[in-house]
């Protein structure tokens, strides 16, 4: 269901797969698409073409997907909560695992910067492949924020309603969409069937690359930057909004 999705509702194309190496590896990706991010089943789908169904991934999600009827669901498909504990355990045990750093911060920017990777500051993923002793294997993915037209970030309303606080949200933009137009956080709109392109890059070892107590504000800038090389490349080749 998901490749028919992927495949032919947003024409998916990914390269690089084969990049991935075997045993425990931690996927970072940009974030796209708000709350119907559909980033995360484009890189599955691709990566059990690749691998094949005997070799799982794993996907760090929110604490708000596993509220109500999410747990059972979620969490039965390979979705974790988004603690490093979890994300060391899974990695330690040879599982690939994917977290997408920039969280909502990133998948709630407006689509002006859809070509932009920002992870809001957040360098936890660092740790989490030091602390496992694995390789990190970026990816960037571009067309999300073209599913819907993202007005605004809306991190000021997040503090001003402290939903921060409360549920970990630091994003609340204006959307606009089809069919019901405008909306605040969460949209019911349909996503538009953009096209996403999605690129695996070179592993990095940071330990080979950055030594064995590495800067992790150095290697964190060094592994975005290659990622923001990445995404512009692909945003360059883009000639339309939706169409690709």
């Amino acid at each position: 269901m998901l490749r028919l999705i992927a495949k032919n509702y947003f024409r998916s194309e990914v390269t690089g797969m084969e990049k991935v190496p075997d045993g425990g590896v931690l996927l970072v990706s940009n974030h796209s698409g708000g709350i119907t991010a559909f980033d995360v089943p484009v890189i599955g789908v691709a990566f059990a073409e690749q691998f094949g169904e005997n070799r799982p991934l794993y996907t760090l999600a929110h604490d708000l997907v596993f509220t109500g009827p999410g747990k059972d669901i979620f969490g039965k498909v390979g979705f974790l909560p988004a603690h490093p504990k979890n994300a060391v355990r899974a990695l330690k045990e040879g599982a690939a695992t994917l977290v997408f750093p920039g969280g909502t911060w990133d998948a709630m920017r407006p689509t002006s910067q859809s070509a932009n990777v920002d992870f809001g500051g957040r360098t936890g993923y660092i740790r989490t492949a030091l602390k496992a002793g694995v390789p990190i294997v970026p990816i960037v993915t571009i067309g999300g924020q073209e599913t819907q037209w993202y007005i605004n970030r809306g991190d000021t309303l997040a503090k001003l309603l402290r939903l921060d606080k409360l549920v970990r949200a630091d994003s609340v933009p204006f959307v606009f969409g089809f069919p019901f137009g405008l909306s605040l956080g969460v949209s019911l709109n349909i996503p538009l069937p953009s096209k996403l392109i999605t690129r695996v890059l070179d592993p990095v070892d940071i330990a080979a690359e950055f030594g064995d107590d590495p800067d992790i504000d150095m290697v964190d800038a060094e592994i975005r930057a290659r990622m923001q090389h990445a995404l512009d490349e692909l945003a360059d080749k883009r000639r339309f909004p939706i169409l690709g």
